[in-house]
């Protein structure tokens, strides 16, 4: 099984290295890693001069310099159009898949029914601290809620029956899985393709990408018709409450953390209702870009 791998990356400087390294050595039996495209998007730090060093070294490597920034939809849709294979992976540039996991995600496609896979994201961050909690939490939730009704996110694997998708997207996984959907093909969720990536540590950070999402999601249910799993709220509230234990410093973080949640809600609805913003290009949280214990 021969796969096309496309990284979107805007500013990847601090990060880049790392994923393209876990790319090229990925352990594999059963699949081919083919080509490997990096969509370089209005980069201007050394993400396109550390690429272009990976290109010398292995030939699957290729960089795709989109010389202005178009959201990473657009990015999305350049990777799909230049993918020569069945099976396309896309991997956000601010993750480091472990060594095995794109052959895990690719395996499920055996069964002819299965359209979409979707990783278990697991993030660096550390719970000691109040945001390396809550990033953890809504982690383990979102792990939770996918295991019960995939939900596919950060790093995804689809057959390549899906052309392009909208560039006024700003939730571009959860818009191939309506696409996966609605052609009546399955997702599935692969807990054991395990991707770290890093949640913000601010809360400030926390909301940039939280307001974005939500708002992503009004246009993802209004235009494409289509819902993710994690907005069945009372599955959610089942687990949220399956969490509270008698340590009375996690109960109040996991409160909390449902207090900020529902404020980044209020403000991806308020973006999009009041403001008619959709935010599919967008400011990125700077804490996020940088996994040092990846």
């Amino acid at each position: 099984m021969k796969v096309s791998i496309g990284v979107c990356a805007y500013n990847e400087e601090k990060n880049i290295s790392k994923l393209l390294s876990s790319l090229i050595n990925q352990k594999t039996d059963k699949i081919n890693i083919d080509e490997i495209y990096v969509v370089s998007s209005g980069c201007t730090d050394r993400t396109n001069e550390i690429v272009q060093e990976f290109e010398k070294k292995d030939k699957r490597i290729k960089l795709i310099d989109q010389k202005e920034r178009e959201g990473k939809s657009s990015a999305i849709n350049l990777f799909i159009k230049n993918a020569k294979n069945e099976i396309l992976v896309l991997e956000s540039g601010d993750t480091v898949p472990d060594m095995n996991t794109i052959e895990r995600l690719c395996l499920p496609f055996k069964d002819e029914k299965i359209g979409m896979t979707g990783s278990r994201p697991v993030p660096v961050n550390e719970d000691k601290r109040f945001m390396g909690f809550v990033v953890n939490f809504f982690w383990d939730l979102h792990h939770n809620i996918a295991m019960k009704n995939p939900k596919c996110g950060e790093l995804v694997a689809f057959r390549n029956f899906v052309k392009e998708i909208p560039v006024e997207s700003a939730v571009d996984e959860a818009s191939i899985e309506a696409i996966v959907r609605e052609k009546d093909y399955k997702l599935e969720y692969v807990p054991d393709a395990i991707v770290r990536n890093k949640g913000p540590e601010s809360v400030k950070d926390f909301l940039i990408q939280r307001r974005r999402i939500n708002a992503g999601h009004i246009w993802l249910k209004e235009v494409q018709k289509h819902e993710v799993a994690t907005d069945d709220l009372l599955m959610v509230l089942k687990l949220v409450l399956g969490n509270f234990s008698f340590n009375v410093k996690k109960d109040l973080w996991i409160v909390m953390a449902m207090f900020v949640e529902a404020y980044g809600k209020f403000l991806g609805k308020y973006d999009y209702r009041v403001k008619k913003k959709n935010p599919y290009i967008w400011n990125t949280a700077k804490s996020t870009k940088e996994l040092k214990n990846a």
